[in-house]
């Protein structure tokens, strides 16, 4: 089975939870926090995924790198299961989807916009305006700037990337002018 498949039934169950109570947007953040952390250890990922250590000193390890994020008995009690079935290195794509699926749940996208320079609030707010009259949804903009861009924006709203740079330009101008070879 592919981790993405793995990934969206975890989420899915753990949305689950959080829409009984409401609290889905807590248990995506809290989550995605504890991804973050993850992600920035690679001695906590080796000690939580290897199965070379015990299961007991995994979960000792788990339980007060929960009790230090102040996670809720919902997430803790989810990380634990995790990692008694051997998915805990799976944790950023399961924080990734249930994010996904909780912005779905809420009518909001997200979008990433890159830029060659920094967007000011006028062309900000008229991006997202447009975005949010094409997917018909809120739409919560991160940005980012990449000078290489040399002007233009490239947008990304889940799997559909719109390449309006002039870097792209030029390298399609390129490719048209020169033969392959």
């Amino acid at each position: 089975m592919i981790v993405g498949s793995i990934a969206r039934r975890y989420a899915k169950a753990l949305l689950s939870l959080g829409l009984e109570d409401q609290s889905q947007e807590a248990l995506a953040r809290q989550l995605d926090e504890l991804a973050h952390t993850l992600g920035q250890s690679a001695e906590l990922r080796e000690a939580l995924g290897n199965p070379i250590f015990p299961l007991s000193e995994r979960k000792a390890t788990m339980e007060a790198l929960c009790t230090r994020l102040a996670l809720t008995r919902i997430v803790r009690n989810f990380v634990m299961l995790l990692l008694e079935r051997g998915r805990v290195l799976a944790l950023p794509d399961i924080a990734r989807e249930l994010g996904v699926m909780v912005d779905a749940h809420a009518g909001r996208v997200r979008a990433l916009v890159t830029s060659a320079t920094p967007l000011g609030p006028d062309l900000e707010a008229r991006l997202r305006v447009a975005l949010e009259k094409r997917h018909g949804k809120k739409v919560l903009l991160e940005k980012l700037v990449d000078p290489t861009l040399i002007g233009g924006l490239v947008t990304e709203v889940g799997d559909v990337t719109c390449d309006g740079s002039i870097r792209y330009q030029m390298e399609a101008l390129k490719a048209a002018l020169l033969p392959a070879g």
